[in-house]
């Protein structure tokens, strides 16, 4: 077909050298996989473009089949990386390329909130003087800490600074003016207009493919499959074909991580509730419960990545699907989050939000609660889910997280007390069997991706859940105000956090019902 359709090759062959490349992507999820791959291997050939500043609001590829970023991962053809994640995976996988850059200073890699990008992004394609926000403080985010540096090559060229604005601190993130961006859909017409309907999530490519244009820059759209011009419905069309430079074909692109295509996914169909999985008996089905009870019907709830999504299928389980609307940062509204490979995607979603509305949403604090996973927390109630010194790549950096819990009202953390301590679970109770290899209670987090003093001045209303107790920060510290039946609270709690949690005089019993393998009778 003529006009804007070429192939990947031709397409890259656009991309200069010192290009500042915006991609549109979430992992497996809308990742112009085909492009990137083009772009890596022309630098191989010919060793241009050069130095070339990438942006992604949210990772660009996996580590399971959807390479991304890593196809670009080439000394000289990478200099800087403004990225809210980066490809995460367990640690039997080898590192990828993309991490062997960061850890070993061969570039510049910063870690901004993916509320923050996708600001950047509207900031500069409005010519506005960069993004002005209190998302961020007192954490990684903040010069006063790292100021979103991840190696010491960004920490020479800082790209945020503490400001004074009207009376008040704000943290100020200079513009990043796109020379290209690279998004992708589902179909295009000859005209290069796009449509979403194979997708999970809309993502930012509107928003990206705005600040390319806006400063004169092009861009790549990936698609599945291309139709006349003049056959998509208007009201279905996402990003308009006069944004639309270059148009490359790629049938087999995967819907998300290890998914070819599920209409469910995308919304086309609407599965049977009695279809989904409930979670598996065990620890973390224990601490998802003891979570879900903080929820009321009505509620609006954000959703993070590890113990937490299985929140939704503890509703499930105890028969209230529906009463809950779930809200996450790729841009789904309602229905049935996914978990493992597919989260980000939601079954039976009622809407799909671009991901710059989602966050703007976010940052604002209009939920009721969001429930997230800890790595780490310390004395002072700060929680720690972007930096793993020893294992990088086993966290994927801030993601949302920050953006989320900046100003939201309710936020419940949850995960396991120790790393690999062997637990038994019965009816009656939990019992530490044999101590874990270390405590995720520590004196002090390696990275603040959340700052319990901020969250104490600004009233916050924080819990830590995990299979032994619930606790809560205080000026004086962590205490545990909930203990699980069967825990020792000397010996499993305040001797296995090495004295960093107390617990309260007045604490009482987590309920048994957490414990058995039928539905727990939760109310909401």
């Amino acid at each position: 077909m003529p006009g804007k359709i070429v192939t990947a090759e031709a397409a890259v062959s656009h991309i200069a050298d010192n290009a500042v490349v915006s991609v549109s992507s979430s992992s497996g999820l809308g990742c112009p996989d085909k492009v990137l791959e083009a772009l890596g291997a022309r630098f191989a050939a010919t060793g241009h473009p050069r130095k070339l500043t990438t942006i992604h609001p949210i990772a660009a590829g996996d580590m399971y089949g959807i390479k991304g970023i890593d196809h670009i991962a080439q000394d000289g053809l990478l200099d800087t990386v403004i990225a809210g994640s980066y490809p995460s995976g367990a640690s039997s996988l080898p590192m990828p390329e993309i991490w062997k850059m960061v850890v070993e200073n061969r570039i510049a890699a910063y870690n901004v909130p993916s509320g923050i990008l996708f600001d950047m992004q509207r900031d500069v394609a409005a010519k506005r003087p960069g993004v002005l926000t209190k998302v961020g403080l007192d954490t990684f985010v903040d010069p006063k800490r790292q100021g979103c540096a991840m190696n010491d090559r960004a920490g020479e060229s800082p790209i945020v600074a503490r400001v004074e604005f009207a009376g008040d601190t704000w943290l100020h993130f200079k513009n990043f003016a796109p020379d290209v961006t690279i998004l992708r859909a589902t179909t295009a017409d000859e005209h290069g207009n796009l449509t979403y309907e194979h997708e999970g999530a809309y993502l930012g490519g509107l928003d990206q493919a705005i600040a390319a244009r806006n400063n004169r820059g092009i861009v790549i759209a990936q698609v599945k499959r291309v139709t006349a011009a003049g056959t998509l419905r208007p009201h279905d069309v996402r990003v308009p074909g006069h944004l639309v430079d270059f148009i490359v074909v790629d049938p087999g692109q995967y819907q998300t991580t290890e998914t070819f295509y599920d209409p469910a996914i995308s919304g086309e169909i609407i599965h049977p509730l009695e279809d989904f999985e409930l979670a598996e008996h065990g620890v973390e089905k224990v601490i998802a419960r003891r979570a879900a009870m903080e929820l009321s019907a009505g509620e609006t709830a954000n959703l993070g990545f590890g113990i937490c999504a299985l929140v939704p299928r503890i509703l499930l389980e105890e028969g209230h699907a529906g009463k809950v609307t779930w809200a996450i940062e790729q841009g789904a509204v309602g229905g049935v989050p996914l978990t493992g490979f597919a989260f980000g995607c939601a079954s039976n979603a009622d809407a799909y939000m671009p991901s710059p509305n989602q966050f703007t949403y976010f940052q604002g604090g209009g939920f009721d609660v969001s429930f997230l996973s800890f790595l780490e927390v310390d004395r002072e109630g700060n929680v720690n889910v972007s930096k793993l010194g020893k294992k990088p790549y086993l966290t994927a950096g801030c993601g949302g997280f920050v953006d989320i819990t900046a100003n939201a009202r309710k936020i419940v953390f949850a995960g396991l007390f120790e790393a690999a301590a062997t637990l038994v679970l019965s009816a009656d109770g939990l019992k530490v069997e044999k101590p874990g290899k270390f405590s995720k209670m520590v004196d002090e987090v390696e990275h603040v991706t959340f700052s319990g003093r901020r969250a104490r001045e600004t009233g916050q209303d924080v819990l830590y859940v995990t299979e032994r107790c619930v606790m809560r920060i205080t000026d004086d510290g962590l205490v545990a105000t909930e203990i699980m039946p069967g825990i020792d609270p000397d010996r499993d709690i305040v001797a296995a956090s090495g004295g960093r949690v107390r617990v309260a005089e007045n604490a009482t019993l987590m309920p048994l019902s957490l414990l058995g393998e039928k539905p727990m009778g939760l109310v909401l």
